[in-house]
C-alpha cells in the first residue's frame, strides 16, 4: 500500500508524505533525508525494507522538495526534531502495537540524533548515515555566521555526495534537489549542535551509527564522538573504508541496507 499526501506538523506548515507499507508490516521506519535533497532518493533503500517487511514513512523537510516553508530554512532548531517528531507520533497511532524505527541520513542523521536527545525512549532504535553530529568538518569561526538569516549560499554538496558518478550527476540533475541553503538553516545546525553536545546523555536508545571514512562533507569523527558521549547501554558504530558521504547510494548498498535491516530484526 502507498500513499501520498500533505499532511499539517506541530505548527501548520503541511509537508509532502508518503507511506510504503507491505502486508503485514513487522515494523514501522521512518526515514529521514538529508540538506538540499528529498524523500524521493530514498525510492530503492524503501523497497529493500518494504521487501524485508518493514513499512516506510518518508516526508519532504519543511522548505524541501514538495513541502510547504521557506526554502532550506529554518529559524529555530527545535523545528526539525519536531517534524521527525510529528511523524513518529503518526506512525505509532496508525499503526499501534508496532515497533518504530528511525533512520537519517546527514541532515536527517542530524535530526534522528537530536530526536533521541530531545525525546528518548519513543522509537525502538535509531539509525544514523554519515549524521552531522559534530562540526568537525566545519571550518573554526565558521558558524554561527553573522549575515541576515535569509542570506543564500549556493549548494556545493553535490562533488562529494558518492564515489559512483551517476549518483553525482543524477544529483546535479534533479530539479527537487535544492541549489540554495540559507544562513537561518546553518546557523540552526551550529545551535542545534551545540545543544546535542550538551545533553548527549539523555540519549539511551538503541542506536546503529554508520559512517563512509572517505566522506567528504560530514567528518566520520562526528559519528565517532556522538558514538562515545551518548549514554545508549545497545550502541554499534560501523566506519565503512573507501565509502563517501551516501553510503546507501554506495556500489555496495544492498550489503549496507543488509545490515540496517538484520541491526532492526533483532530488537523487534
Amino acid at each position: 500500500m502507498t500513499k501520498e499526501m500533505m499532511v499539517p506538523t506541530f505548527d501548520g506548515t503541511k509537508l509532502f508524505f508518503r507511506k510504503d507499507i507491505p502486508e503485514n508490516p513487522k515494523a514501522i521506519v521512518v526515514v529521514v533525508h538529508g540538506l538540499c535533497e528529498h524523500l524521493g532518493r530514498y525510492d530503492y533503500v524503501t523497497e529493500k525494507l518494504n521487501q524485508s517487511g518493514f513499512g516506510v514513512y518518508r516526508f519532504d523537510h519543511r522548505g524541501h522538495g514538495r513541502s510547504e516553508g521557506k526554502r532550506v530554512f529554518y529559524s529555530d532548531y527545535n523545528e526539525i526534531v519536531d517534524d521527525v517528531n510529528h511523524f513518529v507520533e503518526l506512525a505509532k497511532k496508525e499503526n499501534e502495537g508496532l515497533p518504530v524505527f528511525l533512520l537519517g541520513h546527514s541532515m536527517g542523521g542530524y535530526a534522528v540524533a537530536m530526536f533521541g536527545t530531545k525525546y528518548p525512549g519513543k522509537v525502538n532504535g535509531i539509525v544514523t548515515s554519515g549524521a552531522l553530529t559534530r562540526l568537525n568538518a566545519v571550518p573554526p569561526g565558521f558558524l554561527p555566521i553573522q549575515q541576515p538569516a535569509d542570506t543564500y549560499f549556493p549548494n556545493e554538496l553535490g562533488n562529494g555526495v558518492c564515489s559512483d558518478p551517476a549518483v553525482v550527476e543524477a544529483y546535479a540533475n534533479d530539479p527537487l534537489v535544492e541549489k540554495k541553503i540559507s544562513v537561518g538553516l546553518y546557523n540552526t545546525l551550529y545551535y542545534g549542535v551545540e545543544w546535542m553536545k550538551k545533553n548527549a546523555k539523555n540519549f539511551t536508545d538503541p542506536a546503529l551509527v554508520l559512517h563512509g571514512c572517505c566522506d567528504g562533507l560530514v567528518s566520520e569523527k562526528d559519528s565517532r564522538e556522538f558514538f562515545g558521549d551518548i549514554a545508549s547501554s545497545d550502541k554499534t558504530l560501523k566506519i565503512y573504508a573507501r565509502l563517501f558521504h551516501e553510503i546507501l547510494n554506495e556500489p555496495c548498498r544492498d550489503e549496507i541496507i543488509t545490515e540496517i535491516v538484520d541491526w532492526m530484526k533483532k530488537r523487534l
